[in-house]
């Protein structure tokens, strides 16, 4: 196996975790596709692979490469971002415990929080990350998890994670951090103080929208005992041809969130000023009121923009409806551009509650297309309001 310690992120992106075939000698790890191994005795196993749902050499190479990466020292592979957030949670929480949650995440992380743990007993909160007074005053007797995005989805606020990691731990709390938007390409939550990482592995780890997966990293060994046992017992693991796509992806992330942050400031540049755009919300932007605190925690500003409209709703819709490049979808991280209306796309589960997103707002997923046709096209989509 390559030795990658001490090397940079693109060489360690590429070899660790991945020991080339000893058999035939195969560059890329093979894909066990099995369900089971063959035991030389009873409890008899080989490497210590028994069942799928409990190991697999795949999965392994992923586990071990995101662990690498994002800093931490153990790494679990699950099926989807909201099953490795569900295991997680379920970790770390009981009933009675409380949950305090930024109030521009996920909605999904929300739903996940306010319709399926807060019934078993878990309360939740939500609050403006950006202010630590505010998520002083919001932290309870009860409280056990603080838990963030940094760039946040869909409105892009930037959270200072060592500020707000450094103040959680003074409350004993679990500090998680979704770095999804980033990837560790960008940002190193754990660097920064946070206890645990998770990622949708569909989006930017994947990069090529055709896998869906999930990934949590932390260097606590007391968390990665009960998270361990979760994706055993419950076992919402990922595939093998899952995980083979994500680190297949993985190999290439350096290079494409370098395109991806080249291409989404040039799109953001060009979406300031314009008469049809009330606001832009781009960490990489200067008048971005987290600018300094990104440029502090952040390697480049990543490839997600969003821009709320003048003329409300119709005008949102009728702008997500006239790109060519940008394809409306769910989803966001892979090559090809995408566009998004959140109030009623990603978000519609949170309409109601304080995470609802102003129906003006449009979130573009910035692709490595060629810039100057990203930006002709949504200077052609935005003509049409």
């Amino acid at each position: 196996m390559t030795d990658t310690q001490g090397k940079g992120f693109a060489t360690r992106a590429i070899h660790a975790g991945q020991e080339f075939d000893p058999t035939t000698g195969s560059v890329i790890p093979p894909v066990y596709q099995t369900s089971t191994f063959v035991q030389e005795h009873v409890g008899g196993l080989r490497r210590g692979y028994e069942y799928t749902r409990g190991t697999n050499p795949t999965r392994d190479v992923l586990q071990e490469l995101i662990a690498d990466l994002e800093g931490g020292r153990h790494g679990f592979s699950f099926a989807s971002g909201l099953a490795a957030e569900d295991a997680l949670l379920r970790a770390l929480l009981q009933p009675g415990d409380h949950v305090l949650m930024g109030n521009d995440v996920y909605g999904g992380t929300h739903r996940l929080v306010n319709r399926i743990l807060v019934p078993w007993g878990v309360a939740l909160s939500t609050v403006e990350m950006s202010d630590l007074d505010a998520v002083r005053a919001a932290i309870r007797p009860q409280t056990k998890v603080l838990w963030l995005e940094t760039p946040s989805n869909p409105l892009m606020k930037i959270t200072d994670i060592e500020a707000v990691a450094a103040l959680g731990h003074e409350h004993g709390l679990t500090v998680v951090v979704d770095n999804t938007f980033a990837s560790p390409a960008l940002q190193l939550p754990l660097s920064l103080g946070a206890d645990v990482v998770v990622h949708s592995a569909t989006k930017y780890l994947g990069g090529h929208s055709d896998v869906l997966g999930g990934l949590l990293v932390t260097a606590h060994d007391d968390i990665a005992e009960k998270v361990g046992f979760l994706q055993f017992a419950a076992g919402a693991v990922s595939a093998p041809w899952e995980v083979f796509l994500t680190v297949r992806g993985i190999k290439t992330l350096q290079v494409r969130m370098e395109r991806h942050s080249d291409n989404a400031q040039a799109v953001a540049r060009a979406l300031v000023g314009h008469p049809a755009v009330e606001k832009v919300y781009y960490p990489g932007l200067p008048d971005h009121p987290g600018h300094e605190i990104a440029a502090r925690q952040m390697r480049r500003f990543g490839g997600m923009v969003s821009f709320a409209v003048r003329g409300g709703a119709d005008a949102a819709r009728r702008f997500v409806e006239s790109t060519e490049i940008f394809q409306l979808a769910e989803s966001l991280g892979g090559v090809e551009s995408l566009v998004n209306y959140p109030a009623e796309m990603t978000h519609a589960s949170v309409r109601g509650t304080e995470l609802e997103v102003p129906d003006s707002i449009v979130r573009l997923s910035v692709g490595i297309e060629d810039e100057a046709d990203l930006v002709a096209d949504v200077e052609q989509a935005l003509a049409h309001l």
